[in-house]
């Protein structure tokens, strides 16, 4: 047993060996080479180490607000993505100026191979690229309004915003479907329940991120809707028939791939009424080249949903054969929220099984010719993000002055009404009204509307303690006002609002989140949904609607 330890130790450190030689030796073409993407791709793949393949298929993010020393030396050996988290993002132009560095130690290497840079900006509650950036209505939001120009138009807004920093990839849209209403990952982040629909709206995000010269990724295939719980913490287990995830599922998919979607993420989520050995489809051959690849016909790029949760390696036993069986099911780029140690078995042990398994290493040329091949057309695009973004420009660019005035009217037309009691209300017929929420916005286009109106001020994120401060607080605050207007996008608001219940005073529920949240307030006066976490849009949009500056159309999007 040493004997054989010691042999793979030599192997491996000869295999380090060679690709040090071999990244003193000039390959015959590069990145920017005058021939066909396809051709150059495969030129390309068959002049790289064994190393320099694998490397091609990792995308790691980083702690911290600026890029490890240690990620440079990941670029460096070949690393093929990056990703860009909400921890690294407040300061955006440091966000820029470290996406220039890791894209420049990028251009030093061999074959001179960009990066793909990607992010969470989903819009609504998911943003991870913070700073000035717009806070938009969601998908949940353009589900209600209904019009597929408003997806269009919310992936064009928010892919010229992070292009700007160069951003190149972004994990939207979310086409999962809200099927599952105490899901607590999904939410508003979803369409909707409809799958039709939730196709219609994906596609045309789709097409409005490539407009913008972002590239989208939908998610989280085959499907994250029906199970209420997060895959970061435990492997969802979703028990369907075929017959329901085919006409439901998939069909957002069938809308996507027709759209030529350039890449899909796949989800740790388990299905074992179709896959039968409980593996989750992130690392399952049957769901990603069986049927995405060969039956649904899928050609853009396959990525993992990050594999430091506990949905990817609860199944797989180690991270070092996560990683192995998520290459093997048909992913072609690996994504971890951490960026690996450079003698990692994750790393080592699968470059080793380069060596000794032809089949694997095969797979993984093929996973790094189709990255390579996707850099290829879309870096050749003539559309695509800075490589080396100016920080000059972000200030010109970051909030879109264009997107400011669209999200307004886009999040007008999403304000739904599930209950109209007394609206429109104006200020000469609300006598004395009190203001209750968390976003200055709120108070302050509240004020423009009912000048004489008091402010009651609690936290976005409430919590028990604080909650039960607002209730102890309110029998001194509340008497003498007949309308309260109160924001709810939590279960600790419901519970403030709910103190209101019997009072005999008109209460107007705006509720910026899930709107299942509603159920519990139906003896409200008046309740208006505007699906949006922390947006100013959306708040405005239902302060103008209680005043009756417009009629609100939005349908909610789900039964």
């Amino acid at each position: 047993m040493k004997a054989k330890k010691l042999v793979t130790t030599i192997l491996i450190l000869a295999g380090g060996l060679i690709s040090g030689l071999s990244a003193q030796q000039t390959p015959s073409v590069n990145f920017w080479s005058r021939m066909a993407n396809d051709e150059l791709a495969a030129k390309i793949t068959d002049e790289m180490t064994d190393s320099e393949l694998l490397s091609q298929t990792f995308m790691f993010g980083w702690a911290g607000a600026e890029p490890p020393e240690l990620l440079y030396q990941w670029v460096e050996r070949g690393l093929g993505s990056v990703k860009v988290f909400g921890w690294n993002t407040d300061d955006i132009y440091l966000v820029a100026k470290s996406i220039t560095g890791l894209q420049t130690q990028a251009a030093e290497g061999r074959f001179q191979i960009p990066l793909f840079v990607a992010t969470d900006q989903e819009g609504g509650w998911i943003r991870h690229v913070k700073g000035d950036t717009s806070i938009t209505p969601g998908n949940m939001a353009i589900g209600a309004g209904g019009y597929p120009s408003d997806s269009w138009y919310t992936a064009y807004y928010i892919s010229r915003e992070i292009k700007t920093l160069g951003i190149n990839m972004n994990f939207a849209p979310t086409v999962d479907l809200f099927t599952d209403h105490d899901s607590s990952i999904i939410g508003t982040r979803s369409f909707g329940d409809d799958p039709d629909k939730t196709g219609i709206l994906g596609a045309a995000f789709v097409s409005g991120s490539e407009a913008a010269g972002v590239l989208a990724t939908a998610k989280h295939f085959p499907g994250h809707g029906d199970t209420s719980l997060d895959s970061h913490g435990k492997l969802p287990v979703i028990n369907i028939d075929f017959d329901t995830f085919k006409n439901r599922e998939l069909t957002p998919y069938l809308y996507l791939i027709k759209e030529n979607v350039p890449a899909v993420m796949s989800g740790h989520l388990s299905f074992p009424l179709i896959e039968t050995s409980g593996a989750p489809a992130s690392l399952s051959y049957y769901f990603l080249t069986d049927l995405l690849r060969n039956q649904l016909g899928y050609k853009g790029l396959i990525i993992t949903d990050d594999m430091m949760m506990v949905g990817a390696t609860v199944y797989a036993g180690t991270m070092s054969n996560a990683f192995k069986m998520a290459l093997e099911a048909g992913n072609d780029i690996i994504l971890s929220s951490t960026t690996a140690k450079l003698n990692e078995a994750l790393w080592l042990k699968n470059l080793e099984l380069m060596t000794t398994d032809s089949t694997f290493r095969e797979r993984v040329k093929d996973a790094a010719r189709r990255v390579i091949k996707a850099k290829l057309d879309y870096f050749k695009s003539g559309n695509a993000a800075p490589l080396y973004p100016d920080s000059d420009t972000i200030d010109s660019h970051i909030p879109d002055r264009d997107g400011e005035k669209f999200f307004l009217e886009q999040a007008c037309r999403s304000v739904t009404v599930e209950k109209q009691g007394s609206l429109p209300l104006k200020a000469d017929k609300a006598g004395r009204v009190l203001l209750m929420g968390s976003l200055t916005s709120f108070f302050k286009a509240g004020k423009q509307r009912y000048p004489d109106a008091g402010e009651f001020h609690y936290t976005y994120e409430t919590g028990p303690n604080e909650t039960q401060w607002v209730l102890d607080n309110l029998p001194g605050v509340a008497n003498g006002y007949d309308t309260v207007i109160i924001c709810v996008s939590s279960e600790n608001h419901v519970k403030i609002a709910n103190y209101f219940k019997g009072s005999g005073k008109r209460v107007i529920v705006l509720c910026n989140m899930t709107p299942t949240l509603t159920e519990k307030l139906q003896w409200a006066d008046s309740i208006l949904l505007g699906y949006s976490w922390r947006c100013d849009y959306s708040l405005k949009a239902m302060l103008g609607a209680v005043n009756g500056e417009f009629v609100p159309q939005g349908t909610k999007p789900y039964n």
